[in-house]
């Protein structure tokens, strides 16, 4: 699974006809929220891609790059896309993720990241390490 992937199911998640929609600050912040917690749940990353803290929170460098011509706007549904190459852990992850974060604006979103350690800690344009997501997200989990 890749990065990129997992974005576009986030995308294909939302209901446009509804007035639902995501941009590329929103998948961002969705895509740290289910590195983190996939680490956390499984031991694993969900994708291979580093996550770097930029100055609007985490930021996948590769999905970043794939949807910016959309600037602050929406990212239009991708038509082919399938679900079918997801586990059903991933795709219980990608809704639970959804459901939970995705009700929030994308500025919401990037208050909350920078208030949490995993960006919090690490300069500026480094890579998140994964490991101190999985452990700042086990934090969740006990609970």
């Amino acid at each position: 699974m890749n990065a990129i992937d997992v974005a576009n199911g986030f995308i294909n998640l939302t209901e446009p006809e509804k007035g639902d929609l995501i941009s590329n600050l929103k998948v961002q912040k969705l895509l740290y929220y289910a590195q983190g917690f996939h680490i956390a749940m499984y031991g694993k990353v969900f994708f291979e891609e580093d996550i770097q803290a930029w100055q609007y929170g985490p930021v996948v460098p590769e999905v970043y790059h794939e949807f910016k011509a959309c600037g602050s706007g929406p990212i239009p549904l991708k038509e082919d896309f399938s679900f079918e190459n997801f586990s059903e852990e991933q795709l219980e992850l990608l809704s639970e993720i959804n459901t939970v974060y995705g009700q929030f604006s994308a500025l919401k979103l990037m208050d909350m990241t920078h208030n949490e350690a995993p960006w919090s800690s690490v300069p500026l344009n480094s890579v998140i390490p994964k490991e101190s997501m999985g452990a700042y997200f086990s934090n969740f989990l006990n609970g």
